[in-house]
């Protein structure tokens, strides 16, 4: 055995139980003194992030890159597709309109390769987005 580590002390640790007991003690006695009366935002509700499946370790670090505006790729792609997607059922343009289709094949191929997989796009699925929007509306313009 290690001379050193059977001389050296270790600090006493209070059982988990006797520490619940304490803190819930101290919070009764706060409440009962109105320590927590007027607190602002006393009776509105809590604004909760659903964070529960992020690891604890984490869930700082998420915080700030939510708060400073940071989405993830996958977020981010898909909402670039459903705005072409959008954009392309309003514009009339075909010219544009083109220019559109060719930009929804671009993000569809990167969302392909960013998950590795082949994101072939169902035929009529693609013949629906791309059909001019007068087409799908009985033949207005």
């Amino acid at each position: 055995m290690n001379p050193d580590r059977s001389t050296r002390r270790r600090p006493p640790q209070m059982p988990p139980p006797v520490f619940d007991q304490l803190a819930e003690r101290r919070i009764r006695e706060a409440r009962e003194n109105g320590a927590f009366d007027d607190l602002p935002g006393t009776g509105a509700p809590l604004a909760l992030d659903d964070d529960a499946l992020v690891p604890a370790e984490l869930r700082a670090a998420y915080r700030v890159l939510k708060n400073s505006g940071y989405v993830p790729a996958e977020v981010e792609a898909l909402r670039d597709l459903r705005e072409v997607e959008q954009m392309l059922q309003h514009e009339r343009d075909d010219a544009r309109r083109n220019e559109l289709i060719g930009k929804l094949n671009l993000l569809l191929a990167r969302a392909g390769i960013a998950h590795k997989r082949n994101l072939a796009v169902e035929q009529d699925y693609f013949q629906k987005i791309a059909e001019k929007p007068g087409a799908r509306r009985g033949g207005r313009r």
